[in-house]
């Protein structure tokens, strides 16, 4: 079977290394898939869920997914390299937390603030939202 190598490097730690058989990655303009000798390329990453099928080890098969934020991918030579600032699995979002820092990023947004942050708190909100819907589809898996 076609695999690629995929590295997901958060800002504090290396998140997954391993060979992979497809990654659907949050971008600007929509979600968009990685398969085995894609075509090269960067691209942005947007606050959302990342997601990812291992190929070998013992979760073999089984589709991955991580709540991720913002940061960069590269795709070059078979080999995908994922830069965000924070990748989190499903089980280790707080999801209290999260709705916290979306009730907070929404009040944000109602204030009269400059633009910076205005978009600070846009952000913060798509971050939150993206860590809550990565939260939610796990447990309804379970």
């Amino acid at each position: 079977m076609n695999t690629f190598h995929l590295r997901v490097l958060a800002s504090d730690d290396l998140f997954f290394e391993g060979e992979c058989d497809n990654l659907v990655v949050p971008c600007p303009d929509g979600s968009f898939g990685i398969q085995a000798w894609h075509a090269n390329m960067i691209s942005a990453v947007s606050p959302g869920e990342l997601r990812y099928r291992p190929a070998d080890g013992d979760q073999a098969s089984q589709e991955q997914i991580a709540a991720v934020s913002s940061g960069l991918v590269k795709v070059e030579n078979n080999d995908v390299l994922v830069l965000v600032d924070t990748a989190e699995h499903p089980e280790e979002i707080d999801a209290n937390r999260a709705r916290r820092a979306a009730d907070a990023a929404k009040e944000a947004l109602l204030q009269k603030r400059s633009i910076q942050e205005y978009k600070v708190a846009q952000y913060n909100l798509a971050r939150a939202m993206s860590r809550l819907r990565v939260h939610s589809d796990f447990e309804n898996r379970r």
